[in-house]
This record gives C-alpha cells, structure tokens and sequence, in this order.
C-alpha cells in the first residue's frame, strides 16, 4: 500500500493526558491501550479503527466523543503499538508491519472483551486501514454491524464472505478505493441477504472523514454528513 493520499493532511498528534484542554480518557481494552468515550452502562459500544496514522489523531477522538454523545461506549484501540505512521518515512516499509489481517486479529479480542465486560451489541468503524480491518472484522459475525469510510484497497473474497450489515462510505477521488470499485463491491453486498449501503460524498478525497482542513466548508461539510450517516447506521443496527 503506497501512495500520497494516505500521507497528506496529516494529523498534528498531541501524546499526553489531554488533548484540546480535556483530559484523555485510556484504558486498556483487549489487551490494546485504547482511548474511550461514554459509558459501557448503555450496553451498546462501538469501536472506531485509526486510519495509518494512528489512534491519538485528535480529530478522530472528536468523532469518538460525538459517537459517544449519542449514548454509545466508544473505544479507540492503539493497533499500533505505539507505531503508527510517521510522516516523511515509507510507507511501503511501514505497512508490511502493520497488516490489516493482524488488526482483525486484534479487534476480535477487543469485541471478545466488549462482551465480557456487559455489551450486548458492537459495532465497528474503520478509516482507511481501519476500513481494511473492519472489511476483515465483519467477515467473523462477532459484531453486529460495521462501518467502512474510505477504505484502502479492500478483498473481494473478504466482501464476499461479510456477514453483518455494512455501509461504505467513499471519495470521489480517491486511489485505493475508486468509487468504481465501491460501486462494484456495493453490488457484492446487495446480492447478500444482510443489509448494506453505499454512498460516495462528492468533491472530497482519500482520507476526509477525519483528516479535513477546518478552513474547508465543503469538506468539513461532508464530513460532518458522513459522521451522521456512520451514526445512523450504527443506531439502525445496535439495539
């Protein structure tokens, strides 16, 4: 997986104990460090899966909080081990390190744990490599529903074999995921007899649902309306 549109925008990472004048809150879930958010009293959880760059992104813990607002429990595990991408180094080198099948690895043990610790329903959500990981995750049924926002280059084997509601959400430019081949994977996931919706948000690129430039109103437009579709969907399916 190479190319520039994982790489641009990046996130400015701020590690520490807070983040925008907020403190963090970090718990270990499944055996991964994880940023949460809401309370697991609601029963429903939701796990949100880092695009390359990595859990801290303080953008994508906006979304986690917004999610969480909703009266869902959000987790946003570390699939990196500390190891997310660094800006200026390869990526060809970095991603052998960091396959999206060991993410399923890992995400199956935090579902495991959801459910042990009193949630009756988990759903999951991953931005690009995390779309990957979500695309690998739903083919288990351990969770009951599953979220895709622009996703690196996905499986056909893997959408063939998905087994719980899923929704994409892509770019109209976008690289590794061209709204051709979320189109074609979008009539996979209609042949089978579990819900599915795809969607392509116009005028954005790779990465936008959670690397958008505030100053962007188009952008940060369609994001924000993805972050309500992904919210939909996950109230749709997690009761």
């Amino acid at each position: 997986m190479s190319g520039p549109q994982c790489c641009e925008n990046p996130p400015e990472i701020i590690s520490g104990s807070s983040q925008q004048g907020h403190m963090t809150h970090i718990e270990v879930i499944g055996g991964l460090t994880s940023y949460t958010a809401g309370s697991l009293a609601s029963k429903l959880a939701i796990i949100l899966i880092a695009d390359i760059h990595g859990y801290e992104a303080p953008k994508l813990r906006q979304i986690a909080d917004k999610v969480a607002s909703a009266g869902f429990y959000v987790v946003v595990p570390d699939f990196f081990y500390g190891d997310p991408y660094v800006p200026d180094t390869s990526l060809s080198a970095w991603f052998p390190n960091h396959q999206p099948v060991k993410g399923c690895e890992d995400a199956r043990r935090v579902v495991a744990d959801l459910k042990t610790k009193g949630a009756s329903a988990v759903g999951a959500a991953g931005f690009c490599w995390g779309g990957m990981t979500v695309s690998k995750l739903a083919t288990h049924g351990e969770i009951e529903a599953a979220v895709i926002l622009h996703p690196g280059p996905l499986s056909e084997d893997d959408i063939h074999e998905i087994k719980v509601p899923t929704a994409i959400l892509g770019a109209e430019t976008d690289e590794y995921s061209p709204p051709e081949q979320i189109k074609k994977i979008g009539e996979i996931l209609s042949a089978k007899p579990v819900d599915s919706f795809v969607k392509i948000y116009p005028g954005v690129v790779h990465g936008w649902t959670v690397r958008y430039k505030d100053d962007d109103e188009h952008v940060v437009r369609c994001a924000m309306e993805a972050h309500a579709d992904m919210l939909d969907w996950f109230k749709k399916y997690l009761k």
